[in-house]
């Protein structure tokens, strides 16, 4: 597949009018030639990702989150921040993200999670769209919620509010949600599901009456990665699309 060919595809799946302003989205590094035969997909680009792309003869890598946020000023193997971009150059891999827009598009980062979850009548999170609200097939105590994520998420979690209220409308937001926590509390729903939570944003959480899960960022987000490999699968089967077996979460629970 040529590599314009591959940017319309992921086009089609995340349009880059999703994304939000802020984001760095599409093509971040061009690879050193433009047949794209084999991706590996991850959810953040580290050195140990971008090793695993130039050793197993990938051309492209394709993640969640983007390599470059801030404008970079210099590239060195040395610097956290560009030693993954580093080696991809040197193998001549390219790198393409899809982030806000991946949470935002159909069958996205927060589809997915609602899917998991079981929820009915799913719908867009206003006022950004990038979050989803639906219900449970019947309320049920708060407890049971906490422990469904923690069951489809294969992760544990931290919970605000009180685990015997009865919960039946559920906002999810895949990674760092706890700023919409107003929004989800405006939007009536009771539970709010997602992966990362600060102090302050807990206690508004608890001041509004909105019970939360907070189960990891990179737990509420990878489970996009393979539906989203099966998706371009199908799309176009000339090209062979591998989950990372290097990326892991950097935060665990011993």
């Amino acid at each position: 597949m040529h590599i314009s060919d591959f940017t319309a595809m992921l086009e089609a799946v995340a349009p880059h009018a999703l994304a939000m302003e802020y984001d760095n989205v599409g093509l971040l590094i061009a690879p050193d030639h433009d047949e794209i035969k084999k991706v590996l997909v991850a959810l953040d680009l580290t050195a140990r990702v971008a090793e695993e792309a130039v050793t197993g003869g990938y051309d492209l890598v394709l993640t969640h989150h983007p390599i470059f946020w801030d404008p970079i000023k210099s590239i060195s193997p040395n610097d956290p921040e560009t030693a993954a971009a580093y080696k991809l150059i040197q193998g001549g891999v390219g790198h393409f993200a899809a982030h806000t827009n991946l949470d935002a598009c159909s069958g996205g980062v927060n589809d997915v999670l609602a899917d998991l979850l079981s929820l009915e009548d799913v719908r867009p999170l206003p006022p950004e769209n990038l979050g989803r609200i639906g219900t449970l097939k019947a309320p049920i105590p708060f407890s049971e919620l906490c422990r469904l994520c923690e069951t489809v998420l294969h992760t544990k979690g931290r919970f605000v509010g009180d685990p015997s209220r009865t919960v039946g409308t559920v906002a999810v937001i895949g990674g760092a949600g706890g700023g919409d926590i107003e929004a989800v509390a405006e939007a009536g729903c009771d539970a709010f599901v997602t992966g990362e939570m600060k102090h302050s944003q807990a206690l508004l959480a608890e001041h509004l009456g909105v019970a939360c899960c907070v189960m990891g960022h990179y737990e509420t987000e990878y489970p996009v990665l393979k539906p989203l490999i099966s998706r371009l699968q199908n799309a176009k089967n000339d090209v062979q699309y591998d989950l990372t077996h290097t990326g892991c979460a950097p935060l665990y629970s011993l």
